[in-house]
Protein backbone atom coordinates (compact mmCIF):
# COMPACT_ATOMS: atom_id res chain seq x y z
CA UNK A 1 0.00 0.00 0.00
CA UNK A 2 3.03 2.59 -0.01
CA UNK A 3 1.95 5.43 -2.07
CA UNK A 4 -0.42 4.10 -3.71
CA UNK A 5 -3.29 5.64 -1.50
CA UNK A 6 -4.02 9.07 -1.41
CA UNK A 7 -2.54 10.81 2.05
CA UNK A 8 -5.20 12.48 3.53
CA UNK A 9 -6.02 14.77 4.18
CA UNK A 10 -4.12 16.41 1.79
CA UNK A 11 -4.59 14.56 -1.10
CA UNK A 12 -8.00 13.76 -2.78
CA UNK A 13 -6.40 11.66 -5.52
CA UNK A 14 -2.88 10.24 -5.75
CA UNK A 15 -0.40 12.89 -6.94
CA UNK A 16 -1.94 16.45 -5.37
CA UNK A 17 0.64 16.82 -3.28
CA UNK A 18 3.47 17.10 -6.11
CA UNK A 19 1.12 18.80 -8.53
CA UNK A 20 -0.01 21.07 -5.81
CA UNK A 21 4.16 22.25 -5.12
CA UNK A 22 4.42 22.42 -9.05
CA UNK A 23 1.50 24.71 -9.25
CA UNK A 24 3.04 26.52 -6.25
CA UNK A 25 6.87 27.07 -7.78
CA UNK A 26 4.74 28.25 -11.02
CA UNK A 27 3.00 30.46 -8.50
CA UNK A 28 6.15 31.25 -6.67
CA UNK A 29 7.40 32.56 -10.46
CA UNK A 30 5.11 34.22 -11.55
CA UNK A 31 4.81 36.29 -7.93
CA UNK A 32 8.53 36.77 -8.66
CA UNK A 33 8.20 37.80 -12.39
CA UNK A 34 5.25 40.22 -11.25
CA UNK A 35 7.07 41.64 -8.60
CA UNK A 36 9.63 42.46 -10.63
CA UNK A 37 7.47 44.19 -13.06
CA UNK A 38 6.24 45.73 -10.26
CA UNK A 39 9.62 47.42 -9.34
CA UNK A 40 9.96 48.14 -12.67
CA UNK A 41 7.09 50.31 -13.09
CA UNK A 42 7.05 51.71 -9.62
CA UNK A 43 10.85 53.15 -10.72
CA UNK A 44 9.45 54.50 -14.43
CA UNK A 45 6.00 55.90 -12.49
CA UNK A 46 8.24 57.55 -9.68
CA UNK A 47 10.90 59.10 -12.96
CA UNK A 48 7.61 59.86 -14.91
CA UNK A 49 5.80 61.64 -11.81
CA UNK A 50 9.23 63.38 -10.84
CA UNK A 51 9.64 64.72 -14.75
CA UNK A 52 5.83 65.72 -14.08
CA UNK A 53 6.34 67.70 -11.04
CA UNK A 54 9.16 69.21 -12.70
CA UNK A 55 7.27 70.29 -15.60
CA UNK A 56 4.37 71.46 -13.39
CA UNK A 57 6.60 73.77 -11.70
CA UNK A 58 8.11 74.84 -14.72
CA UNK A 59 4.53 75.54 -15.58
CA UNK A 60 3.60 77.10 -12.48
CA UNK A 61 6.37 79.49 -12.64
CA UNK A 62 6.12 80.39 -16.55
CA UNK A 63 2.17 81.19 -15.93
CA UNK A 64 3.85 83.16 -12.78
CA UNK A 65 6.01 84.96 -15.06
CA UNK A 66 2.93 85.30 -17.44
CA UNK A 67 0.69 86.95 -15.26
CA UNK A 68 3.36 89.57 -14.25
CA UNK A 69 3.79 90.41 -18.02
CA UNK A 70 0.65 90.72 -18.53
CA UNK A 71 -0.19 93.08 -15.03
CA UNK A 72 2.89 94.96 -16.72
CA UNK A 73 1.27 94.92 -19.96
CA UNK A 74 -1.84 96.51 -18.42
CA UNK A 75 -0.16 99.06 -16.59
CA UNK A 76 1.72 100.18 -19.51
CA UNK A 77 -1.75 99.93 -21.82
CA UNK A 78 -3.34 102.46 -19.27
CA UNK A 79 -0.15 104.78 -19.25
CA UNK A 80 -0.31 104.88 -23.08
CA UNK A 81 -4.00 105.13 -23.40
CA UNK A 82 -3.59 108.26 -20.74
CA UNK A 83 -0.45 109.40 -22.99
CA UNK A 84 -2.48 109.03 -26.07
CA UNK A 85 -5.89 110.79 -24.86
CA UNK A 86 -3.14 113.92 -23.59
CA UNK A 87 -1.70 113.64 -26.65
CA UNK A 88 -5.13 113.99 -28.45
CA UNK A 89 -5.92 116.95 -26.50
CA UNK A 90 -3.16 118.59 -27.18
CA UNK A 91 -2.95 117.95 -31.10
CA UNK A 92 -7.10 119.07 -30.86
CA UNK A 93 -5.79 122.49 -29.48
CA UNK A 94 -2.56 122.76 -31.79
CA UNK A 95 -5.36 121.85 -34.75
CA UNK A 96 -7.46 124.73 -33.82
CA UNK A 97 -4.69 126.44 -33.19
CA UNK A 98 -3.14 126.10 -36.58
CA UNK A 99 -6.44 126.86 -38.39
CA UNK A 100 -6.31 130.48 -36.85
CA UNK A 101 -3.35 130.79 -38.54
CA UNK A 102 -4.10 129.42 -41.80
CA UNK A 103 -6.52 131.98 -41.58
CA UNK A 104 -4.18 134.78 -40.77
CA UNK A 105 -1.58 133.72 -43.70
CA UNK A 106 -4.33 133.24 -46.00
CA UNK A 107 -5.63 136.93 -45.64
CA UNK A 108 -1.87 137.75 -45.72
CA UNK A 109 -1.25 135.85 -48.85
CA UNK A 110 -4.15 138.13 -50.34
CA UNK A 111 -2.35 141.15 -49.53
CA UNK A 112 0.57 139.68 -51.05
CA UNK A 113 -0.68 138.79 -54.47
CA UNK A 114 -1.88 142.62 -55.06
CA UNK A 115 1.50 143.77 -53.87
CA UNK A 116 2.48 141.35 -56.36
CA UNK A 117 0.89 142.17 -59.28
CA UNK A 118 1.21 145.84 -59.11
CA UNK A 119 5.53 144.41 -58.58
CA UNK A 120 4.85 142.76 -61.63
CA UNK A 121 3.63 146.09 -63.44
CA UNK A 122 6.30 148.16 -62.04
CA UNK A 123 8.55 144.78 -63.13
CA UNK A 124 7.50 145.25 -66.74
CA UNK A 125 7.98 148.67 -66.93
CA UNK A 126 11.24 148.48 -65.45
CA UNK A 127 12.40 145.86 -67.80
CA UNK A 128 11.53 147.76 -70.84
CA UNK A 129 13.43 150.83 -69.61
CA UNK A 130 16.47 147.63 -68.92
CA UNK A 131 16.70 146.24 -72.53
CA UNK A 132 16.72 149.84 -74.45
CA UNK A 133 19.72 151.04 -72.28
CA UNK A 134 20.86 147.01 -72.79
CA UNK A 135 20.88 147.90 -76.23
CA UNK A 136 22.90 150.66 -76.25
CA UNK A 137 25.36 149.39 -73.82
CA UNK A 138 25.80 146.57 -75.52
CA UNK A 139 26.72 148.55 -78.84
CA UNK A 140 29.22 151.10 -76.92
CA UNK A 141 30.73 147.36 -75.60
CA UNK A 142 31.21 146.15 -79.09
CA UNK A 143 32.84 149.62 -79.62
CA UNK A 144 34.83 149.77 -76.93
CA UNK A 145 36.06 146.13 -77.46
CA UNK A 146 37.40 146.83 -80.55
CA UNK A 147 39.00 149.65 -79.46
CA UNK A 148 40.61 147.49 -76.62
CA UNK A 149 41.60 144.56 -78.92
CA UNK A 150 43.23 146.96 -81.11
CA UNK A 151 45.24 148.67 -77.90
CA UNK A 152 46.01 145.18 -76.88
CA UNK A 153 47.77 144.49 -80.05
CA UNK A 154 49.37 148.03 -80.36
CA UNK A 155 50.67 146.94 -76.83
CA UNK A 156 52.19 143.59 -77.57
CA UNK A 157 53.69 145.09 -80.34
CA UNK A 158 55.38 147.79 -77.98
CA UNK A 159 56.37 144.61 -75.50
CA UNK A 160 58.18 142.99 -78.54
CA UNK A 161 59.94 146.49 -79.51
CA UNK A 162 60.86 146.82 -75.77
CA UNK A 163 62.10 143.19 -75.49
CA UNK A 164 64.35 144.17 -79.05
CA UNK A 165 65.22 147.34 -77.46
CA UNK A 166 66.57 145.46 -73.96
CA UNK A 167 68.30 143.09 -75.91
CA UNK A 168 70.03 145.59 -77.70
CA UNK A 169 70.82 147.48 -75.04
CA UNK A 170 72.23 144.90 -72.99
CA UNK A 171 74.25 143.11 -76.24
CA UNK A 172 75.85 146.80 -76.64
CA UNK A 173 77.00 147.01 -72.75
CA UNK A 174 77.92 143.40 -72.98
CA UNK A 175 80.18 143.82 -76.18
CA UNK A 176 81.25 146.97 -74.65
CA UNK A 177 82.79 145.63 -71.44
CA UNK A 178 84.16 142.70 -73.59
CA UNK A 179 85.83 145.50 -75.96
CA UNK A 180 87.57 146.59 -72.92
CA UNK A 181 88.36 143.37 -71.40
CA UNK A 182 89.96 142.12 -74.45
CA UNK A 183 91.84 145.34 -74.99
CA UNK A 184 93.26 144.97 -71.03
CA UNK A 185 94.16 141.17 -71.79
CA UNK A 186 95.64 142.51 -75.17
CA UNK A 187 97.46 145.13 -73.56
CA UNK A 188 99.06 142.62 -71.11
CA UNK A 189 99.97 139.92 -73.41
CA UNK A 190 102.05 143.06 -75.48
CA UNK A 191 103.79 143.79 -71.83
CA UNK A 192 104.47 140.51 -71.45
CA UNK A 193 105.73 139.19 -74.69
CA UNK A 194 108.05 142.53 -74.17
CA UNK A 195 108.94 141.68 -70.78
CA UNK A 196 110.04 138.09 -71.11
CA UNK A 197 112.37 139.22 -74.15
CA UNK A 198 113.83 142.02 -71.94
CA UNK A 199 114.67 139.25 -69.05
CA UNK A 200 116.22 137.08 -71.64
CA UNK A 201 119.85 138.44 -70.53
CA UNK A 202 121.32 137.25 -66.97
CA UNK A 203 121.19 140.38 -65.89
CA UNK A 204 117.96 142.14 -66.32
CA UNK A 205 115.89 138.64 -65.16
CA UNK A 206 115.91 138.96 -61.78
CA UNK A 207 114.57 142.66 -61.69
CA UNK A 208 111.91 142.21 -64.36
CA UNK A 209 110.75 138.52 -62.74
CA UNK A 210 108.23 140.30 -60.75
CA UNK A 211 107.03 142.96 -63.26
CA UNK A 212 106.29 139.50 -64.99
CA UNK A 213 104.22 137.78 -62.37
CA UNK A 214 102.58 141.16 -61.93
CA UNK A 215 101.41 141.27 -65.28
CA UNK A 216 100.33 137.27 -65.61
CA UNK A 217 98.14 137.84 -62.07
CA UNK A 218 96.42 141.38 -64.03
CA UNK A 219 95.86 139.17 -66.77
CA UNK A 220 94.49 135.88 -65.27
CA UNK A 221 92.04 138.66 -63.13
CA UNK A 222 90.95 140.19 -66.17
CA UNK A 223 90.07 137.18 -67.93
CA UNK A 224 88.03 136.00 -64.43
CA UNK A 225 86.05 139.35 -65.22
CA UNK A 226 85.65 138.98 -68.63
CA UNK A 227 83.90 135.22 -68.10
CA UNK A 228 81.74 136.75 -65.08
CA UNK A 229 80.64 140.14 -67.33
CA UNK A 230 80.01 137.52 -70.52
CA UNK A 231 77.85 135.18 -68.28
CA UNK A 232 75.78 137.65 -66.06
CA UNK A 233 74.52 139.62 -69.41
CA UNK A 234 73.82 136.51 -70.95
CA UNK A 235 71.76 135.85 -67.95
CA UNK A 236 69.89 138.88 -68.13
CA UNK A 237 69.75 138.70 -71.89
CA UNK A 238 67.52 135.54 -71.34
CA UNK A 239 65.48 136.63 -68.25
CA UNK A 240 64.44 139.49 -70.69
CA UNK A 241 63.49 136.85 -73.60
CA UNK A 242 61.27 135.36 -71.12
CA UNK A 243 59.20 138.05 -70.31
CA UNK A 244 61.23 139.35 -66.50
CA UNK A 245 61.47 142.88 -66.18
CA UNK A 246 63.73 145.53 -64.34
CA UNK A 247 66.75 143.43 -65.77
CA UNK A 248 67.92 146.91 -67.92
CA UNK A 249 70.96 147.80 -65.35
CA UNK A 250 74.62 146.75 -66.23
CA UNK A 251 77.03 144.48 -65.09
CA UNK A 252 79.08 145.78 -62.58
CA UNK A 253 82.98 146.05 -63.32
CA UNK A 254 85.79 146.06 -61.14
CA UNK A 255 88.00 148.54 -62.64
CA UNK A 256 91.82 146.39 -62.43
CA UNK A 257 94.62 148.73 -62.21
CA UNK A 258 97.32 147.85 -64.42
CA UNK A 259 101.02 146.93 -62.59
Amino acid sequence: ETNTLPFQPFENQQGDILRMEKEHQVLKEQLREAEEKFEQLQSRSLEEVGALEELLKKSIEETEVSQNELDWFHQDSETQMKKWQQEKKENRENLKALKGTAKKHSDTNERYLKTIDEKDKQYNVCLNTFLETSNQFANEKGKLEELIKKSQGDSQECEKRAVRAEISVLQTWKETEIWKLKGSIAKAEGNLRMLKALSSSASAAPVLKSQIDSWEIFMSNVKKQLEKVEAEYEEKIELVKNGARNCLSKVEVVDLPCP
